[in-house]
């Protein structure tokens, strides 16, 4: 059995998945995995269901009809978890820009206090591999433009890999996050902190995919870019209150 459940989006992901799969069953600390898969014409999910016997109550699949986008699948991975009782619910990629090691790093900083760790490329300067210096620079001033826009503190705004505590994502209303691509994320972290979570960024390498395809486009930069500003008016008619009583 484990408390920790790491979800894996994916789409044409058949380069990478059993390999990522198979690295994050090898650490010393046990993490279920559930992949979502939007319907990967490549075959990603016939990899994953392969190998479902071998790793029997450890690896889980939800497949769905089309590319539904990344927020809406991560979406439907915290309501699995959250219905099949895991503390600790974790964002990653599948194309191993992600280490996976580093999900020990992030569950500890969870267990040390923090009810989101966020693995931050850029908490001790900048620690991306393989990247071009225009998507660095695109990706760090994005961040720069995050901080200013919304007044968070947080130096990788919009960072996929995640370590959530249950609570986090019991006490966000999941149904009314707007987003799918890297606003998604800048949205879920602003939100948590609007509610009064402590969270926490544990410094990561970023390395850029060696094999696949990207998924960034400038259509996601471009929601991410105008989503901020929508982000933080529509933050000025919610109420970020919340029942500390009745969580555990």
């Amino acid at each position: 059995m484990s408390n920790s459940l790491v979800i894996i989006p994916t789409y044409n992901e058949k380069e990478n998945i059993e390999n990522i799969i198979r690295k994050v069953f090898s650490l010393p600390d046990v993490f279920h995995i559930l992949i979502v898969d939007d319907g990967s014409p490549d075959g990603t999910a016939i990899i994953v269901k392969s190998l479902q016997q071998e790793f029997e109550g450890m690896l889980h699949i939800e497949e769905r009809k089309g590319k539904l986008g990344l927020g809406t699948a991560y979406i439907h991975g915290f309501k699995w978890a959250l219905k099949h009782h895991y503390e600790y619910i974790f964002e990653m990629d599948a194309d191993f820009s992600h280490n996976p090691k580093d999900l020990i790093k992030l569950k500890s900083a969870c267990i040390e206090g923090s009810d989101l760790a966020i693995g931050s490329r850029y908490i001790k300067g900048v620690n991306v591999v393989n990247w071009p210096m225009s998507r660095v620079l695109m990706s760090y001033f994005a961040s720069v433009y995050v901080r200013l826009i919304t007044r968070i503190t947080i130096q990788d705004a919009t960072a996929g890999f995640k370590c959530y505590r249950r609570i986090v994502l019991e006490t966000i209303p999941l149904d009314k996050i707007k987003f799918i691509g890297y606003a998604f994320q800048i949205e879920m972290k602003f939100t948590a902190i609007k509610f009064g979570f402590k969270v926490s960024e544990v410094p990561i390498i970023f390395t850029d995919r060696t094999e696949g395809t990207s998924k960034m486009s400038t259509r996601i930069f471009r929601e991410a870019f105008l989503g901020v500003i929508q982000i933080k008016l529509t933050s000025f008619f919610r109420d970020y209150s919340r029942n500390l009583d009745s969580k555990k």
